[in-house]
């Protein structure tokens, strides 16, 4: 097994990409934390896990909290005895040009995307320097690398997460404590549609969630420029192919790589 023997905090972990690295995460033998705001669906996740044999538990967390982080870290390394690996993949979206989007807009996505990473890597560095090294793992995007046409400050926040990942890696890797980032293309959950006020989130059941943004994200690019940029293989990723990605830098077979950015 890949992991076995980590121990992991993954936050969002109640669906989409996070529910879909916990449960990659257990199957390769790591003891996992399932991290979320969202508590029913976050118990679901883990009950579904545990199904499966896998070692995770629970932890309702608001990733904004300094005092949530710390609670939620010190029940890790209480239950499990140590953290090894932190994927800080919640996240929200907001869609907008500059003159559509609100202070408030810019204050709230900057606070979970950008803040929220910051206070988990802040949270689990002490624990991982006692461990004798570990492995933060920021979800980002591809809108963190370039700019486009249909969010301004989701990308912004994205862009954040990626340089914290470098000075993190600078900062620390002498201690062994990696971070990398991770930049997903347009991935088959229900972030790509449901923070965007003009478009109805896709069901859990519909088989592809761009069929449902690209008559707006399409306006927005221009279709050719965004298959082009986004969608080389035609299609939306399906969360194992980001998940397999996260996997790689959580195990010993990435412990060389630190302060990169993994474009999947």
């Amino acid at each position: 097994m890949r992991l076995e023997g980590k121990v992991a905090l993954i936050t969002g972990a109640a669906s989409g990409m996070g529910a879909c690295e916990a449960r990659l995460f257990a199957e390769e033998g790591a003891k996992v934390c399932i991290a979320d705001v969202d508590e029913e669906q976050g118990r679901s996740v883990a009950d579904n896990i545990i199904k499966s044999d896998g070692e995770v538990f629970f932890s309702k967390l608001d990733i904004t909290s300094e005092d949530n982080w710390a609670s939620t870290v010190n029940e890790v390394v209480s239950r499990f005895g140590k953290l090894d690996v932190l994927v800080n993949n919640a996240a929200i979206n907001h869609v907008g040009t500059v003159e559509e989007t609100t202070a408030d807009d810019w204050d709230r996505v900057m606070e979970v995307n950008a803040k929220g990473a910051f206070l988990g890597t802040k949270a689990v560095i002490p624990f991982m320097r006692q461990a004798g090294g570990g492995s933060i793992i920021n979800i980002s995007s591809g809108g963190g690398l370039v700019g486009n046409r249909a969010s301004t400050v989701y990308n912004a926040s994205k862009a954040a997460v990626h340089i914290l990942t470098k000075s993190t890696a600078i900062q620390y890797a002498r201690e062994r404590i990696r971070a990398n980032s991770v930049h997903p293309g347009p991935t088959n959950t229900k972030m790509l549609a449901i923070h965007d006020d003009r478009l109805d989130p896709p069901g859990d059941d519909e088989p592809d969630a761009l069929e449902e943004t690209d008559r707006h994200y399409g306006n927005c690019f221009g279709i050719s420029d965004y298959e082009l940029l986004n969608r080389p293989m035609g299609r939306a990723a399906v969360p194992e192919e980001i998940g397999y990605g996260v996997v790689y830098l959580a195990s010993d077979e990435s412990t060389f790589m630190t302060g990169a950015q993994l474009v999947i």
